[in-house]
């Protein structure tokens, strides 16, 4: 026998790199391929660990500032010559935790490669519906999914009728917020960069009307224009001049939930924003929220999405990347509008 039974399989595994920290828009360039081994057993020395399998990537618009160095964040910068990390779908090989075995699928933080060793598997989501696309956990059952569950219903209080703008409509959250306000019965406009996003949103997630804000010179106008009576809930995604525009047509006692702002994301200097006086007459309230304060709500969540998406409902668009060596272009594509709903990378079909 010799030990052999003893010995685990070592295999190669893939890697995306961080070169350097990044200025201005990110590039393709700025990460790279890299390989190194693993063993498929969770090392003694580390018996809480998970050892997964990667099979989804998400590309979410908040790993670009951890692209730069940055301090006082409630995120760690990447460190420039080690693997990038983010949310993913992945495959129990091994586990020291008794939380998760063998064949178990997870959802949560992982790295960019293709085996991860997660050593705070208490972060993990163990996968109990199977009878959904495992993909979706990246998106719609995943934090996407519960940032637009808990910025809508929990931030924003929406109520029957009322008037729902969505910037970055059709993206990986917005999709979902829009479909939200929808079934509560709201009145919902989009915002996307290209005409056949805006077509999407209004024929298939049921918008009530979209427009492509690269074709407005006047967004105040634009707002006007699709909101004569104002707009009573902002789902913000982009920050900038839309959240200038946006200022200036709200309703009395209008919510804003502020989820991101990726327009300001690649600027080493961020736009100011004017029209914040706007707030006190009509009583805005303006909150940011993350998503993690309101993952307790998880389990509701899916009570209410899952028989949304088996019963057609809610629709939920993907943008497939395959293979882990296309995952930087899918990520940067983020920023230049190239993706067509949530951007995925799959890195294995388990």
């Amino acid at each position: 026998m010799y030990g052999t039974l003893e010995m685990a399989e070592r295999v190669s595994n893939k890697q995306v790199i961080l070169n350097n920290y990044v200025s201005g828009f990110p590039k393709e360039s700025d990460m790279s391929m890299a390989s190194n081994t693993i063993e498929l057993k969770v090392p003694k020395d580390d018996s809480n660990a998970v050892l997964l399998k990667n099979l989804y990537l998400s590309c979410d618009p908040y790993m670009r500032p951890r692209m730069k160095k940055l301090e006082g964040s409630y995120v760690e910068s990447f460190k420039p010559g080690s693997p990038i990390c983010g949310l993913g779908v992945g495959k129990v090989l091994d586990s020291g935790h008794e939380g998760f075995k063998k064949g178990d699928l997870v959802w949560g933080m992982t790295g960019w490669e293709e085996y991860s060793l997660v050593t705070a598997p208490e972060s993990l989501f163990k996968i109990q519906h199977t009878d959904v696309p495992l993909s979706y956990y990246t998106g719609i059952l995943g934090m996407p999914g519960m940032t637009a569950y808990a910025g809508f219903y929990e931030v924003c209080s929406p109520k029957v009728g009322e008037y729902v703008f969505v910037s970055a409509a059709s993206g990986a959250v917005g999709q979902l917020v829009g479909q939200f306000a929808k079934l509560m019965g709201c009145y919902v406009v989009g915002s996307a960069g290209s005409k056949d996003k805006v077509d999407f949103l209004k024929n298939k997630f049921g918008f009530d009307d979209a427009f492509n804000y690269k074709e407005e010179e006047d967004l105040n106008a634009a707002l006007k224009r699709y909101f004569p009576e104002g707009i009573d809930i902002y789902f913000e995604n982009v920050g900038g001049k839309m959240l200038d525009a946006v200022l200036l047509n709200m309703r009395l006692r209008g919510r804003i939930a502020v989820c991101g702002m990726i327009s300001q994301y690649n600027l080493d200097k961020p736009e100011g924003v004017c029209n914040l006086m706007n707030l006190i007459p009509q009583r805005i309230r303006m909150e940011a929220f993350l998503v993690s304060d309101y993952y307790h709500l998880y389990p509701k969540y899916l009570e209410m999405i899952i028989p949304y998406i088996k019963e057609e409902k809610v629709v939920y668009v993907e943008d497939t990347a395959e293979g882990l060596e296309n995952a930087p272009a899918a990520l940067v594509g983020l920023f230049s509008g190239r993706n067509f709903g949530k951007q995925v990378v799959a890195v294995a079909r388990e």
